[in-house]
């Protein structure tokens, strides 16, 4: 069924991870998972920029291609995981950096966002010329959205591109935004704006005449942030254009390939409109899957290392 509305996920949460912020920060914080013994590549992009992608060759038969979220990289907790765990069912791993991310500083003045599908195209590229047969998409949280607009706004994707998974999703953007401005919700947001922040300043002196630099001691939560920067530096009008623009609601009604999408009531990073249960309802290439409990991008299992969204990832992929 599209929409799953039981979870098999909320009968094998711990108990303390019931409480939602307990399971986001101690999946972020606490837990601890080693990254694999990847190959970093840079990979060249058509506007004269660059990626660097981590990636460990198992299997050509099948390949994932690993997407993490705002401000995190390659090597965060819940992506070494999610590789750790494909590499044990024969997958290729291909971890990838957005610009600015993984360690290095991009060259041209744009950053990231939740539509750089270009950049996420390339990388599915990448992995194509290493003659993987099968590949699948994972996303987590600004990832997942990479993700399905990856599927709902790249009309033609290669048939050896078989399928994806996104994780703590926001489908709309903005909705996303104002669930950060609520009560302990805001711890969350003010680690974004101080580390987008640091890029910002790092901006200012590669292209000093690119902005208005000096409002960067503005900056206090997200709607200063994408006002000012964010959507102009993508070309975007102003904030409320980038959210809109952005979201994957735009796009996935024309999503063509099975996705599933795993989303908690209970996710703080989340509100309203980002569980599209008629989309999925309409839509028999749209999976939703909404468990009670989860957190955002946590999902701790009992008696095990990995969590339940890398393994339902693997299950999915495997039903197909």
């Amino acid at each position: 069924m599209p929409y799953i509305k039981e979870s098999k996920y909320d009968k094998s949460i711990p108990f303390l991870h019931k409480n939602a912020h307990f399971s986001t920060i101690y999946a972020a914080k606490v837990k601890n998972f080693s990254a694999p013994k990847y190959k970093r590549e840079k990979l060249e992009l058509s506007d004269g920029d660059f990626l660097n992608v981590d990636y460990k060759m198992q299997s050509k038969t099948k390949a994932v291609i690993l997407c993490h979220g705002l401000e995190g990289n390659s090597q965060r907790t819940y992506i070494n995981s999610c590789a750790d765990y494909f590499l044990r069912q024969d997958f290729s791993v291909f971890a990838w950096n957005n610009r600015s991310c993984g360690g290095e500083m991009n060259r041209l003045p744009r950053l990231y966002h939740h539509a750089t599908i270009e950049d996420l195209d390339a990388v599915v590229q990448f992995a194509l010329n290493k003659e993987i047969q099968e590949v699948y998409l994972i996303g987590y949280s600004m990832g997942g959205a990479q993700v399905m607009n990856y599927f709902g706004r790249i009309s033609e994707i290669n048939s050896k591109v078989k399928a994806g998974v996104a994780v703590s999703v926001p489908v709309e953007v903005k909705a996303s935004a104002e669930s950060l401005k609520k009560g302990f919700n805001q711890v969350y947001m003010k680690n974004f704006v101080i580390d987008l922040t640091k890029k910002l300043k790092v901006k200012s002196e590669q292209f000093p005449e690119l902005m208005n630099w000096k409002n960067i001691k503005n900056i206090k939560d997200f709607d200063y942030l994408d006002d000012n920067f964010t959507a102009p530096m993508h070309g975007f009008i102003d904030k409320n254009d980038y959210y809109f623009k952005v979201s994957p609601a735009r796009s996935m009604e024309k999503i063509n390939k099975p996705v599933l999408i795993i989303n908690a009531f209970d996710d703080p990073f989340l509100g309203q409109g980002c569980f599209p249960i008629e989309i999925a309802k309409n839509n028999s290439f749209v999976h939703l899957e909404t468990p009670k409990y989860g957190g955002h991008c946590a999902y701790p299992m009992k008696n095990s290392v990995y969590s339940y969204a890398e393994i339902r990832a693997f299950d999915f992929f495997k039903s197909l």
